[in-house]
């Protein structure tokens, strides 16, 4: 296989290029609705499955849209998916881009009571002032919180990007979340991860900006 010649400013352009056409070549057909969200996590993950395994509930991505120009905050559960968000647009609009999963007072009430940092973080969201979009690329135990705090708090939270990645609970866990109520996006399986997290809500906010 020969080297192709890509100018750096056209590398992105063309991956999306090859995607588009490898989906055309083996007849796989994506929602046009979200088509640019899953051909992100395609490019992001080089793993054509998200083509077939991502499920959108409805509102979901208008609703994060709506509180990204409104000045929501965006609670990650790891760093790695706080530090993949870019947050250039975001600030503009007055969007906050937050991670607890290393706070002192989360990692006390972890040790405290027994129960994972992540699930302890996502709690901490609920002390925020302005709506929340959680986003989760690691923890099934994060998305049993979320859902634990809607059912007995009352805590309505915008919307859940919920892709955590692993074998423990991460499958049953995503479908808990689409039980929920919550508008959602997901992706079915045990895929996903920090990178699919950070690279879906990128995809909504450049979607926002080159719309002007």
């Amino acid at each position: 296989m020969e080297l192709e010649y890509v100018r750096p400013s056209e590398i992105e352009k063309r991956s999306f290029e090859i995607i588009t056409r490898e989906l055309e070549e083996n007849g796989i057909e994506i929602d046009e609705r979200y088509d640019y969200i899953i051909k992100r996590c395609i490019h992001t993950s080089a793993d054509f499955d998200y083509a077939e395994t991502m499920y959108f509930s409805d509102g979901a991505v208008d609703a994060i849209s709506d509180a990204i120009k409104s000045g929501c905050y965006i609670v990650t559960d790891t760093r790695m998916a706080w530090s993949g968000i870019n947050k250039k647009f975001l600030e503009e609009y007055g969007t906050e881009v937050c991670c607890f999963i290393s706070d002192p007072d989360v990692v006390a009430m972890s040790i405290g009571h027994g129960g994972t940092r992540a699930s302890f973080a996502m709690e901490k969201a609920m002390e925020l002032d302005k709506p929340v979009v959680f986003v989760v690329g690691n923890a099934p135990t994060a998305l049993v919180a979320i859902v634990n705090m809607k059912e007995t708090k009352g805590f309505e939270p915008v919307a859940v990007v919920g892709v955590p990645v692993g074998f423990v609970n991460v499958e049953a866990s995503k479908e808990m979340l689409i039980e929920s109520g919550i508008p959602c996006i997901v992706n079915k399986g045990r895929k996903g991860g920090s990178n699919i997290a950070a690279c879906i809500i990128n995809a909504i906010q450049y979607k926002d900006r080159d719309r002007g």
